[in-house]
């Protein structure tokens, strides 16, 4: 790409496509904006590049590990109970209600039949449906609403 910049007249080239941001600039037109222009460069690209989950990721390990001290003590009751927790398949924020406001999907006592909806993970402002990998009886609820998870999280314990 950047042969494609010094082979034109082009000081600037900017592309956007699916969420991905890169700008390319030349030495020229980072010299006509002084200081401020380098800044910006060096600081779209790497957000953009990575796409929006580091964003999102970013400022969630550092929430995450506070929670997964808290979540810690959970699975050692999941296990206690010999049945293995449903993790979570993704990072992002765990809900349990489809909207504020709204009953949660399931609460502790209730029976889930295989595939049914037990929370959401919102990642990347998307809104995933988890389905529950067995039918069951949720007997515990291990995630926190509005929390932070990340990959192979416990979110429930679903005895058979």
């Amino acid at each position: 790409m950047s042969r494609l910049v010094d082979s034109r007249d082009i000081t600037e080239l900017q592309l956007k496509q699916s969420g991905c941001e890169l700008i390319i600039r030349k030495k020229e037109a980072l010299q006509q904006s002084e200081p401020a222009a380098p800044v910006l460069p060096m600081q779209s690209p790497y957000p953009h590049a990575m796409f929006p989950a580091p964003p999102v990721a970013a400022p969630g390990p550092a929430p995450a590990r506070p929670s997964s001290a808290p979540a810690l003590p959970p699975p050692a009751k999941a296990s206690s109970s010999s049945h293995p927790p449903l993790k979570c398949p993704m990072a992002g924020t765990f809900y349990r209600s489809p909207a504020p406001g709204e009953p949660p999907f399931v609460k502790v006592g209730d029976k889930v039949q295989k595939g049914q909806v037990v929370c959401i993970i919102e990642a990347m402002k998307l809104m995933n449906e988890i389905e529950a990998d067995q039918s069951g009886t949720i007997t515990e609820i291990v995630a926190e609403d509005g929390k932070p998870v990340s990959v192979d999280t416990p979110l429930f314990v679903i005895a058979p």
